[in-house]
């Protein structure tokens, strides 16, 4: 058993260090600031924006106050209820689209020439992805000004495996890929300020192949050598 000791010993105390980079579309810089977003970053000039689940839309019929400024969101199956007209399903319909169908339903509710404007007020689309060693991976809708810490924190913060020197947030300015490298721990100590996340950017948090392993030796050997594999994956961190 002190072998497998030894070779943890062995394995904690060779430095690993991150390499980004082989994607001849990605940029990765030397610094860990991100370039900042434009609008044109978030244009869906090609692409229009299809409405879907939770979306938030503020819809407005002309001349008729009670069909004004309502604000509707939308259901889990992609339905809103509004007056007159009962549900409408305007999920994967663009907003033009959902003007067009409630208005021929209000005509057939005997509204004489209904004109509607549909807007998006919340989208939901707008995410950031968190994934890697955070305990709740998965996308985020991004709320007023995000960071870096308070991104993860929604992914309910990281885990008991997590790399907080190797954590790296991709993001698309101007159709150019870029990668940017993180280090939680100097962040948490005021090294360095906290870095502001966007919508569309991607966060992965790294893995510590060395605290896995340690947690396997522990789990292997007898209960009276546990303080001094403890002792070890402490120096490891």
């Amino acid at each position: 058993m002190s072998l497998a000791i030894a070779a943890a010993i062995s394995l904690s105390g060779c430095a690993h260090k991150m390499e980004l980079g082989g994607d001849p579309q990605l940029r990765v810089l030397d610094t860990t600031e991100l370039p900042t977003p434009g609008r044109s970053d978030y244009s869906q000039s090609t692409r229009p924006y299809f409405v879907g689940p939770y979306d938030r839309l503020t819809i407005d019929v002309f001349g008729i106050e009670e069909l004004s400024k309502r604000e509707v969101q939308v259901d889990g199956a992609g339905r809103i209820s509004f007056p007159l007209i009962g549900v409408v399903d305007v999920n994967g319909k663009t907003p033009g689209e959902i003007e067009s169908e409630i208005a021929r339903k209000l005509a057939g509710a005997y509204v004489r020439n209904p004109q509607v404007s549909v807007n998006v007020k919340d989208m939901v689309s707008r995410v950031v992805t968190v994934g890697g060693e955070v305990r709740m991976p998965g996308q985020y809708p991004v709320v007023g000004r995000m960071t870096l810490m308070t991104s993860i924190a929604r992914a309910q913060g990281t885990t008991e495996f997590s790399n907080l020197k190797e954590v790296v947030v991709f993001r698309t300015v101007d159709g150019q890929r870029y990668a940017a490298l993180y280090n939680l721990d100097a962040i948490r100590s005021g090294q360095y300020g906290d870095p502001e996340i966007y919508a569309n950017d991607i966060i992965m948090v790294g893995d510590s192949g060395s605290r896995r392993l340690f947690k396997d030796v522990m789990s292997a050997i007898p209960a009276f050598l546990t303080p001094l594999v403890i002792a070890v994956d402490r120096l490891s961190n």
